[in-house]
Formats: C-alpha cells, sequence, structure tokens
C-alpha cells in the first residue's frame, strides 16, 4: 500500500495538514509583526495616511478644475434641416451614409426596402443639390447637418 502512511490516510493529506499548519503560524508571526510596527511607528503611519488623502484630493479636484470642457452635444442643425425641407429619415438616411453602409444595410438597418433608401436618396440628392454619396455628405457636413 504506497502513498498511505501508518494510520490509514493517504500521504499527501498528512503533507496538507503540515502546510496548513505552518501557513497559519507564519500569518500568526507576521499579524505580531504588523502590531509591533503599529505601535512603534503609529504616528508616521497617520502622517502617511492622512499625505494619501491629501494627494488623492488633490488629483480628484484638479482633474475637475482643469479637465477640457464638454462639448456640446450635435444637434444636428435644425434651421438648416427645415430650411432644406430633409425629413427625420431622411436624416437618417444620411446618418447610415455617413457610416459607410451600403443601401442594402441600411435598409436592413432602418427596417425599410432598398427602394425606399433610393428614394430617400435620390430626394436628398436633390435637395442638397449633389450628384453622389461623397457630394451629399460633402454639402451635409458644410450645412451642419452631419458632424
Amino acid at each position: 500500500m504506497k502513498g498511505f502512511a501508518r494510520n490509514g490516510r493517504p500521504a499527501w493529506l498528512r503533507m496538507v495538514g503540515y502546510g496548513v499548519f505552518l501557513a497559519a503560524g507564519t500569518l500568526a508571526l507576521q499579524w505580531l509583526d504588523y502590531q509591533r510596527l503599529a505601535r512603534v511607528h503609529a504616528g508616521g503611519i497617520y502622517v502617511g495616511l492622512v499625505a494619501l488623502a491629501f494627494l488623492a484630493l488633490g488629483v480628484y479636484v484638479g482633474a475637475r478644475l482643469f479637465a477640457p470642457a464638454r462639448p456640446k452635444p450635435f444637434d444636428g442643425n435644425p434651421q438648416a434641416q427645415a430650411a432644406l425641407g430633409i425629413s427625420s429619415r431622411e436624416l437618417d438616411v444620411l446618418r447610415e451614409i455617413a457610416a459607410g453602409h451600403s443601401n442594402k444595410e441600411i435598409a436592413a438597418r432602418l427596417y425599410v426596402s432598398p427602394n425606399t433608401v433610393k428614394t430617400h436618396l435620390a430626394q436628398l440628392y436633390a435637395k442638397l443639390g449633389a450628384k453622389r454619396r461623397t457630394d451629399a455628405l460633402c454639402k451635409a457636413r458644410e450645412a451642419g447637418l452631419l458632424p
């Protein structure tokens, strides 16, 4: 019966027991050393903790004071949209074009048929005075309809 001690337990179980006993002894010694350190250097520990608190506070305040101003959310220039007569659905198609999607992808994303997308594109080209997608995107950006 290899691997078994005299009392019928496996040898690895005895080794694990010794390991747990040694770990508990090491933990007790470390705790006692910490207690001695805390008593001897209590003032230094308090000063260090206060310094860390002020450091954290300084970093937080500095980040809040010197952070760049948050940009205003893009509104899409509703005045230009109304002046050109662009509907919200046409604006959705325009945004999808700016994202680089094809007509089929736009149709799938907006839950319409590809022919509806083509109709919206034709209306956008007419309203923006464009002849192709890239021209429509440039004119929409100039009008402030796209970021």
